[in-house]
């Protein structure tokens, strides 16, 4: 289902990415760069690892977050934000909205992942819980946010939360200025859009490849058809799972995104068990699709410099066990011959 769109976006620069680092540099630390020989003997060439999973809410998005409600109104302050999420966005903006003493709500999916519902929840937020996936809960934001006059933070269509987290990729390049390729998980977007914004200002020979669940394709389907579109969503990587495109990054995906690549869910988890046990650190499936999409097209990044953006660690115990088991009784794709 296509769906149209009306708003005009500010597409945010390379300024504004500067700007937004300037803005969260007193509460965040850059993120490790590291590389590991099992990643590269395994791929093929030569990986790095873009750690996100170490920042405190455990995600990359909590750089945007910070960028936006730093900057609020004092009049949206009073207000108070709400915002919907399956976790990492969430914590994003509860986490943001304590530093700056805002109220912030957060519509959930009602089996959201317990781990990152404690973390909200523990960081101060209201929690609504809401529908089976992100886009039931997204919807009754919505609704939520013209009842009552709250400042609505949409996870994807928001420039300052697009400058904010292009600051991961902005750390990549000061760090390894000859990386070739970013490859990075895409749910909602935003992530691959401020990798986009910033690496086609400083090096646009630096590819940037996006990876979607093959269960849950509907960017990728917009971005290939060049329109929003919705598509089924099944996939158990709650960071890759929307039903729906956005528009702000979907704009800056079709003007500069060099490759978009589905992988199947059966390769996320061989790769979520790859990254937890080759790098010693705990990553949750969104994390892992860039390492699948890597394994899946080695042949494209043979030879190559690669940064692999590991978005997030917030895995709930289940998840690790099922995963874990999977790996250990050989349930293991052929990803990794």
């Amino acid at each position: 289902m296509a769906h149209e769109v009306t708003v005009d976006w500010q597409v945010p620069t390379l300024a504004d990415v500067l700007d937004a680092r300037r803005r969260i540099a007193p509460y965040l630390r850059p993120t490790p760069l590291y590389r590991y020989a099992a990643l590269d003997e395994l791929v093929g060439t030569d990986i790095y690892v873009k750690h996100e999973n170490h920042q405190p809410v455990g995600a990359f998005k909590v750089r945007g977050g910070v960028n936006l409600i730093s900057q609020l109104s004092p009049e949206e302050r009073e207000r108070g934000v709400i915002a919907a999420s399956t976790g990492n966005h969430g914590q994003s903006i509860a986490y943001a909205a304590r530093l700056f003493g805002v109220q912030a709500r957060i519509c959930v999916p009602e089996h959201a992942n317990p781990v990152k519902v404690a973390a909200m929840r523990g960081l101060g937020a209201d929690l609504v819980f809401h529908g089976r996936d992100f886009d039931d809960a997204r919807e009754h934001c919505e609704r939520l946010a013209r009842e009552h006059g709250y400042r609505y933070v949409h996870s994807g269509d928001e420039p300052q939360l697009i400058a904010g987290v292009g600051t991961e990729t902005l750390e990549i390049l000061e760090e390894q200025p000859r990386v070739d390729a970013i490859i990075v998980p895409i749910g909602g977007g935003s992530g691959a859009a401020g990798a986009c914004v910033v690496a086609k200002a400083i090096n646009p020979a630096v590819r940037i490849v996006g990876v979607q669940s093959e269960a849950a394709p509907a960017a990728f389907r917009s971005w290939r058809e060049r329109r929003l579109l919705e598509a089924p969503m099944e996939t158990f990587a709650e960071g890759l799972a929307t039903r729906t495109a956005f528009d702000l990054p979907q704009r800056i995906l079709q003007r500069w995104l060099d490759d978009f690549v589905l992988v199947s869910d059966d390769e996320i988890r061989t790769a979520q068990a790859l990254m937890i046990e080759l790098t010693r650190n705990l990553v949750e499936a969104s994390g892992a699709a860039p390492l699948a999409a890597a394994l899946r097209h080695r042949e494209q990044f043979s030879s190559k410099r690669v940064a692999l953006i590991a978005s997030g660690g917030n895995a709930s115990r289940e998840q690790l066990l099922d995963v874990l088991a999977a790996a250990g009784d050989g349930r293991r794709t052929t990803l990794i011959s």
